[in-house]
Protein backbone atom coordinates (compact mmCIF):
# COMPACT_ATOMS: atom_id res chain seq x y z
CA UNK A 1 0.00 0.00 0.00
CA UNK A 2 1.35 3.19 -0.74
CA UNK A 3 1.95 5.98 1.92
CA UNK A 4 0.11 9.47 1.42
CA UNK A 5 1.84 12.22 0.99
CA UNK A 6 3.18 14.40 3.60
CA UNK A 7 0.59 17.16 4.45
CA UNK A 8 -2.53 15.02 2.86
CA UNK A 9 -5.20 14.24 5.48
CA UNK A 10 -7.54 10.97 6.08
CA UNK A 11 -10.47 12.43 3.93
CA UNK A 12 -13.22 12.23 6.82
CA UNK A 13 -16.45 11.37 5.93
CA UNK A 14 -20.02 11.96 7.11
CA UNK A 15 -20.18 7.88 7.69
CA UNK A 16 -17.01 8.41 9.39
CA UNK A 17 -18.53 10.96 11.73
CA UNK A 18 -21.76 8.95 11.92
CA UNK A 19 -20.07 5.69 12.65
CA UNK A 20 -18.07 7.71 15.68
CA UNK A 21 -21.15 9.34 17.08
CA UNK A 22 -22.53 5.45 17.03
CA UNK A 23 -19.77 4.97 19.94
CA UNK A 24 -21.57 7.96 21.86
CA UNK A 25 -24.57 6.55 24.49
CA UNK A 26 -27.24 8.50 26.24
CA UNK A 27 -25.97 7.94 29.68
CA UNK A 28 -29.74 7.08 31.03
CA UNK A 29 -30.98 4.82 27.90
CA UNK A 30 -28.13 2.92 27.52
CA UNK A 31 -28.55 3.75 23.69
CA UNK A 32 -26.64 4.92 21.07
CA UNK A 33 -27.53 8.48 20.39
CA UNK A 34 -27.62 7.20 16.65
CA UNK A 35 -30.41 4.65 17.17
CA UNK A 36 -32.45 7.52 19.32
CA UNK A 37 -32.36 9.94 16.92
CA UNK A 38 -30.59 12.19 18.63
CA UNK A 39 -28.59 13.35 15.57
CA UNK A 40 -30.26 15.83 13.65
CA UNK A 41 -27.79 16.74 11.17
CA UNK A 42 -23.64 16.01 10.31
CA UNK A 43 -21.86 18.46 7.76
CA UNK A 44 -18.64 17.79 6.85
CA UNK A 45 -16.55 21.27 5.08
CA UNK A 46 -12.92 21.27 4.18
CA UNK A 47 -10.92 23.22 5.67
CA UNK A 48 -8.70 25.91 3.99
CA UNK A 49 -5.45 24.52 2.81
CA UNK A 50 -6.45 21.18 3.08
CA UNK A 51 -4.85 20.50 6.29
CA UNK A 52 -8.17 18.53 7.56
CA UNK A 53 -11.97 19.02 7.44
CA UNK A 54 -14.88 21.11 9.82
CA UNK A 55 -17.52 19.15 11.07
CA UNK A 56 -20.51 20.41 12.23
CA UNK A 57 -22.93 18.30 14.69
CA UNK A 58 -26.49 19.62 15.48
CA UNK A 59 -27.76 17.24 18.07
CA UNK A 60 -31.73 17.31 19.36
CA UNK A 61 -33.88 15.63 22.40
CA UNK A 62 -37.00 14.52 23.20
CA UNK A 63 -37.89 17.34 24.94
CA UNK A 64 -36.49 20.91 25.85
CA UNK A 65 -36.49 19.93 29.50
CA UNK A 66 -34.10 16.93 29.44
CA UNK A 67 -31.76 16.75 31.94
CA UNK A 68 -28.61 19.29 31.76
CA UNK A 69 -26.53 16.65 33.03
CA UNK A 70 -27.16 14.54 30.26
CA UNK A 71 -27.39 16.60 27.62
CA UNK A 72 -24.23 18.02 28.03
CA UNK A 73 -22.75 14.42 28.84
CA UNK A 74 -23.94 13.42 25.59
CA UNK A 75 -22.74 17.07 23.58
CA UNK A 76 -19.44 16.81 25.26
CA UNK A 77 -18.60 12.79 24.27
CA UNK A 78 -19.98 13.37 20.87
CA UNK A 79 -17.22 16.28 20.58
CA UNK A 80 -14.19 14.57 21.85
CA UNK A 81 -15.22 10.98 19.37
CA UNK A 82 -15.27 13.34 16.68
CA UNK A 83 -12.44 15.31 17.24
CA UNK A 84 -10.14 11.78 17.73
CA UNK A 85 -11.03 10.80 14.14
CA UNK A 86 -8.19 10.76 11.40
CA UNK A 87 -8.77 13.98 9.34
CA UNK A 88 -10.52 16.63 11.51
CA UNK A 89 -9.39 19.61 12.14
CA UNK A 90 -12.45 21.49 14.37
CA UNK A 91 -15.63 20.24 15.49
CA UNK A 92 -18.68 22.23 16.53
CA UNK A 93 -21.13 20.11 18.24
CA UNK A 94 -24.53 22.21 19.09
CA UNK A 95 -27.94 21.19 21.41
CA UNK A 96 -30.68 22.53 19.47
CA UNK A 97 -33.89 23.31 21.20
CA UNK A 98 -32.96 22.53 24.51
CA UNK A 99 -33.70 25.43 27.63
CA UNK A 100 -29.75 25.26 28.24
CA UNK A 101 -28.90 25.05 24.52
CA UNK A 102 -26.95 28.65 24.72
CA UNK A 103 -24.89 27.60 28.15
CA UNK A 104 -23.66 24.37 26.90
CA UNK A 105 -22.84 25.26 23.20
CA UNK A 106 -21.02 28.32 24.47
CA UNK A 107 -19.36 25.94 26.95
CA UNK A 108 -18.29 23.50 24.82
CA UNK A 109 -17.39 26.14 21.77
CA UNK A 110 -14.71 27.34 25.04
CA UNK A 111 -13.87 23.87 26.13
CA UNK A 112 -14.71 25.06 29.30
CA UNK A 113 -16.01 21.37 30.85
CA UNK A 114 -18.57 20.41 32.65
CA UNK A 115 -17.80 22.81 35.77
CA UNK A 116 -16.00 25.52 33.86
CA UNK A 117 -19.62 25.37 31.95
CA UNK A 118 -22.20 25.48 34.75
CA UNK A 119 -20.13 27.10 37.11
CA UNK A 120 -22.03 27.52 40.55
CA UNK A 121 -25.12 24.72 39.15
CA UNK A 122 -22.38 21.82 38.70
CA UNK A 123 -23.52 20.28 41.50
CA UNK A 124 -22.17 16.49 40.77
CA UNK A 125 -19.44 15.20 39.12
CA UNK A 126 -19.30 14.08 35.96
CA UNK A 127 -17.28 11.40 36.74
CA UNK A 128 -19.82 10.11 39.41
CA UNK A 129 -22.88 10.37 36.85
CA UNK A 130 -20.83 8.39 34.28
CA UNK A 131 -20.41 5.22 37.18
CA UNK A 132 -23.68 5.56 38.06
CA UNK A 133 -24.99 4.83 34.48
CA UNK A 134 -22.60 2.31 33.77
CA UNK A 135 -23.83 0.44 36.64
CA UNK A 136 -27.45 0.81 35.73
CA UNK A 137 -26.19 -0.45 32.11
CA UNK A 138 -24.89 -3.61 33.42
CA UNK A 139 -27.27 -4.51 35.70
CA UNK A 140 -29.76 -4.15 32.57
CA UNK A 141 -27.22 -6.34 30.58
CA UNK A 142 -27.14 -9.05 33.48
CA UNK A 143 -31.02 -9.28 33.64
CA UNK A 144 -31.24 -9.78 30.15
CA UNK A 145 -29.06 -12.52 29.82
CA UNK A 146 -30.45 -14.14 32.80
CA UNK A 147 -34.27 -13.36 31.54
CA UNK A 148 -32.67 -15.13 28.36
CA UNK A 149 -31.49 -18.13 29.71
CA UNK A 150 -34.43 -18.91 31.93
CA UNK A 151 -36.94 -18.47 28.59
CA UNK A 152 -34.77 -20.91 26.64
CA UNK A 153 -35.06 -23.84 29.33
CA UNK A 154 -38.11 -23.46 31.48
CA UNK A 155 -36.21 -26.55 33.74
CA UNK A 156 -34.33 -23.75 34.77
CA UNK A 157 -35.42 -22.26 38.34
CA UNK A 158 -34.84 -18.40 38.95
CA UNK A 159 -32.91 -19.44 42.10
CA UNK A 160 -30.36 -21.55 39.54
CA UNK A 161 -28.99 -18.41 37.57
CA UNK A 162 -27.28 -17.25 40.86
CA UNK A 163 -24.60 -20.16 39.39
CA UNK A 164 -24.32 -19.35 36.08
CA UNK A 165 -20.93 -18.25 34.86
CA UNK A 166 -20.08 -16.03 31.55
CA UNK A 167 -19.29 -19.06 29.88
CA UNK A 168 -22.53 -20.57 30.07
CA UNK A 169 -24.22 -17.30 28.02
CA UNK A 170 -24.75 -18.52 24.55
CA UNK A 171 -23.03 -16.05 21.96
CA UNK A 172 -25.24 -13.12 20.60
CA UNK A 173 -25.84 -9.65 20.62
CA UNK A 174 -26.98 -9.65 24.73
CA UNK A 175 -24.00 -11.53 25.88
CA UNK A 176 -21.64 -8.83 23.55
CA UNK A 177 -23.65 -6.18 25.32
CA UNK A 178 -22.80 -7.85 28.96
CA UNK A 179 -19.05 -8.36 28.39
CA UNK A 180 -18.72 -4.05 26.92
CA UNK A 181 -20.62 -3.41 30.19
CA UNK A 182 -18.48 -5.81 32.44
CA UNK A 183 -15.21 -4.31 30.83
CA UNK A 184 -16.61 -0.33 31.47
CA UNK A 185 -17.04 -1.19 35.23
CA UNK A 186 -13.67 -3.23 35.60
CA UNK A 187 -15.14 -6.71 36.37
CA UNK A 188 -13.62 -10.13 35.19
CA UNK A 189 -14.76 -11.48 31.72
CA UNK A 190 -13.51 -14.79 32.32
CA UNK A 191 -15.69 -17.83 30.88
CA UNK A 192 -15.67 -18.77 34.67
CA UNK A 193 -16.64 -15.65 36.44
CA UNK A 194 -20.49 -15.65 38.08
CA UNK A 195 -23.40 -13.48 35.49
CA UNK A 196 -25.26 -12.47 38.72
CA UNK A 197 -23.32 -10.06 40.64
CA UNK A 198 -23.26 -6.85 42.53
CA UNK A 199 -21.97 -3.31 41.47
CA UNK A 200 -18.48 -4.97 43.04
CA UNK A 201 -18.85 -8.09 41.24
CA UNK A 202 -19.87 -9.91 44.03
CA UNK A 203 -22.11 -12.71 43.44
CA UNK A 204 -24.50 -13.22 45.56
CA UNK A 205 -25.74 -16.03 48.18
CA UNK A 206 -28.38 -18.38 47.03
CA UNK A 207 -30.64 -17.07 48.99
CA UNK A 208 -30.19 -13.56 47.70
CA UNK A 209 -30.88 -14.45 43.91
CA UNK A 210 -34.12 -14.20 43.39
CA UNK A 211 -34.41 -11.08 45.05
CA UNK A 212 -31.47 -9.81 43.32
CA UNK A 213 -33.11 -10.60 40.03
CA UNK A 214 -35.97 -9.29 40.55
CA UNK A 215 -34.24 -5.79 41.43
CA UNK A 216 -32.30 -6.44 38.28
CA UNK A 217 -35.46 -6.67 36.16
CA UNK A 218 -37.10 -3.11 37.40
CA UNK A 219 -33.47 -1.33 36.32
CA UNK A 220 -34.12 -2.56 32.96
CA UNK A 221 -37.85 -1.58 32.54
CA UNK A 222 -37.10 1.38 33.68
CA UNK A 223 -34.42 2.00 31.17
CA UNK A 224 -36.43 0.21 28.59
CA UNK A 225 -39.33 2.56 29.01
CA UNK A 226 -37.25 5.70 29.29
CA UNK A 227 -35.87 4.77 25.84
CA UNK A 228 -39.57 3.47 24.60
CA UNK A 229 -41.04 7.13 26.06
CA UNK A 230 -38.40 9.47 24.87
CA UNK A 231 -37.97 7.66 20.82
CA UNK A 232 -42.12 8.60 20.55
CA UNK A 233 -41.37 11.72 22.32
CA UNK A 234 -38.78 12.45 19.47
CA UNK A 235 -40.83 11.78 16.61
CA UNK A 236 -44.00 13.89 18.26
CA UNK A 237 -41.46 16.89 18.43
CA UNK A 238 -39.63 16.43 15.41
CA UNK A 239 -41.45 15.67 12.30
CA UNK A 240 -39.94 12.84 10.22
CA UNK A 241 -37.63 11.94 13.14
CA UNK A 242 -38.60 8.59 13.47
CA UNK A 243 -36.55 7.85 10.45
CA UNK A 244 -33.10 8.73 12.26
CA UNK A 245 -34.18 5.93 14.66
CA UNK A 246 -33.15 2.36 14.62
CA UNK A 247 -35.67 -0.11 15.64
CA UNK A 248 -35.44 -3.79 16.98
CA UNK A 249 -36.16 -6.71 15.07
CA UNK A 250 -39.84 -5.98 13.37
CA UNK A 251 -39.72 -2.84 14.77
CA UNK A 252 -40.08 -3.99 18.26
CA UNK A 253 -38.89 -1.50 21.27
CA UNK A 254 -36.16 -3.48 23.70
CA UNK A 255 -39.12 -3.92 26.25
CA UNK A 256 -40.98 -5.95 23.51
CA UNK A 257 -38.25 -8.11 23.64
CA UNK A 258 -37.55 -8.66 27.32
CA UNK A 259 -41.10 -9.22 28.78
CA UNK A 260 -41.45 -10.37 32.48
CA UNK A 261 -41.18 -13.88 33.41
CA UNK A 262 -43.84 -14.89 35.76
CA UNK A 263 -41.88 -14.64 39.68
CA UNK A 264 -44.22 -16.62 42.23
CA UNK A 265 -45.42 -14.66 45.15
CA UNK A 266 -45.55 -15.58 48.81
CA UNK A 267 -48.80 -14.23 50.57
CA UNK A 268 -48.57 -14.11 53.97
CA UNK A 269 -51.09 -16.18 56.18
CA UNK A 270 -53.08 -13.67 58.69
Amino acid sequence: MTAAPAGIMHAVTEDDVRMGLGKVFDPELDEPITELGFVRSVRVDDVDGGTGALVRVHLRLPTSFCSPNFAYLMASDSKDVIAALPGVAAVVVELDDHHDSDLINAGLAADAGYRGTFLHEAEDSLEELRWTFRRKAHTAAMERCLTGLLRADPTLRVEDVGGMHLGDLPAGRETDALMRRRAALGLPGDADASVLVDDDGRPYPADAVPLALRRARSTRISIDGNAHFCRGLLRTRYEGSGADQAFRPEGAEPSDLFPLLPLTTKESST
